[in-house]
């Protein structure tokens, strides 16, 4: 979707209103309503359709809109498809259950959350990728929070918020090269300054995560050992279980296209699967991949902890995430979100209200098109001049596209984020929201940092 592929010219206050309607709808719908999200959005595709046709647009411009929309989001599908055979085939390898095991072994109850959240970071650093770790550590420490008796929302909320820190800041992060790339900034620059905004965020999200963690976990210790002694039994606890995660992180450090290193992963997991499950033919393994991996120890807790994965898994969230693109696809088609781009733009002119527009901006195109990477390429290509003009450094620029558009796509209950990590956690959006701290924080410091001036870099002719 490109920004020069609207067919109409309309004015801002139009598109404010159109928008209004559209997100309090969608909005009043899921979270007070409870409706499933693929309505709302199916019925303000509807409402954008009749809009269109009021305005003289054809039936075959609206489909393209449709369609380009769903483009985009195809990338997201094929990942969709592979972690959830990644989750399958793990479990079947003993790579999910080791990583339980090993987590039982050393998790602390009274700070059960703020370890998850410190591992989920360190994972999501090493590895560049939020959903990644979400699905294998995350799914891991779900198991064992679920295992204590620990809130899943929050346990939920502490390892989105490792996740995200570790996309956020990782080299080997695509929304991290993206950043820096469209607004032609050193990825290394760009990450040291994202340091001033990520650093605190992540010491008051830890402080906050063992604040959070209560004393009494510790007394649920005996259900621990009794999950552990059955893993053992089970014969799902191994080394070489570790060897898909291990080529996964190489491959990853690499920056081999994440298509082929979730495919090594899945593939070397089913390998080990034969020697780690003593009945897996080909007929189960082919079964395993697309409705996921059945657990039948006759222990409940140990099936419903690795009961989980595969294709058939992803299917609510692939559909989800192809109607909201297709959405957005329309918004771009009927100038909706040109317009309130531009109708933004002409009011900066000082640091404070451009950095508060570019944030408010990237935020607004995460509930709008739940999409990340557009988030961030919009936001850049719309607000690279107003820098300039206002003599800030771009570094300025790229830093609020990943404060205010990276980390907050999976708190948007329709976006690829938000629909993937419900799926893949088993907590719903609404529910871990409150507790992804370190999501919640980073907009805010990053507009508070432009209100004081704390850390904005001028750039040199400006300082001259």
């Amino acid at each position: 979707m490109q920004h020069d592929q609207s067919i109409l010219t309309i004015k801002p206050l139009e598109a404010l209103i159109i928008t209004i309607i559209i997100l309090g709808g969608i909005s009043y719908a899921i979270i007070f309503a409870g409706v499933v999200p693929h309505v709302p959005i199916m019925l303000a595709i509807i409402f954008l359709l009749s809009y269109g046709l009021i305005k003289k647009v054809t039936i075959k411009e609206l489909e393209e809109g449709l369609i380009d929309g769903a483009k985009s989001g195809l990338g997201a599908v094929f990942i969709f498809f592979f972690i959830g055979m990644l989750i399958s085939s793990w479990m079947a390898s003993g790579t999910i259950p080791t990583f339980i095991f090993i987590a039982l072994e050393v998790v602390d109850g009274r700070f059960f959350y703020a370890i998850a959240f410190f591992v989920s970071s360190i994972i999501g650093l090493s590895i560049g990728s939020s959903l990644t770790t979400a699905a294998t550590i995350g799914v891991a420490f779900m198991s064992v929070g679920s295992a204590l008796g620990l809130s899943e929302a929050i346990t939920a909320g502490a390892v989105i918020s490792g996740a995200f820190f570790g996309d956020k800041m990782s080299p080997l992060s695509d929304t991290t090269s993206l950043a820096s790339m469209i607004v032609k900034v050193d990825i290394f620059e760009h990450i040291k300054n994202m340091i001033w905004t990520t650093g605190p965020a992540f010491v008051i999200s830890f402080i906050l995560f063992a604040i959070l963690s209560p004393e009494e976990a510790s007394s649920n210790f005996e259900n621990i050992n009794l999950l552990k002694e059955k893993l053992v039994e089970l014969e799902y606890v191994h080394w070489y279980s570790l060897i898909p995660f291990i080529l996964l992180t190489v491959l990853a450090i690499k920056k081999i296209s994440a298509i082929i290193t979730l495919s090594i992963g899945v593939l070397s997991a089913l390998i080990i699967g034969f020697v780690v499950q003593k009945d897996f033919g080909i007929d189960k393994m082919m079964n395993l991949l697309f409705s996921g991996f059945q657990s039948n120890s006759g222990l409940e807790e140990v099936d419903s902890l690795l009961s989980r994965g595969g294709i058939e898994s992803m299917l609510f969230s692939i559909s989800l995430v192809l109607l909201a693109l297709s959405m957005g696809g329309l918004l771009f088609k009927l100038g909706i979100l040109p317009a309130l781009l531009e109708g933004m733009k002409r009011h900066l002119n000082k640091a404070a209200t451009l950095i508060a527009a570019t944030a408010g901006t990237a935020i607004g195109i995460n509930f709008l098109l739940g999409e990340q990477y557009l988030s961030i390429l919009l936001t850049g290509n719309a607000y690279q001049e107003s820098y300039d003009k206002a003599g800030l450094e771009r570094k300025n620029l790229s830093r609020v596209l990943e404060d205010a558009g990276t980390v907050i796509n999976p708190l948007v209950p329709w976006s690829i984020c938000g629909v993937f990590l419900t799926g893949v956690l088993g907590v719903s959006t609404m529910d871990y929201l409150p507790f992804t701290f370190f999501c919640l924080l980073s907009p805010l410091l990053t507009i508070g940092y432009g209100m004081t001036g704390f850390t904005i870099t001028k750039s040199v002719k400006a300082a001259a």
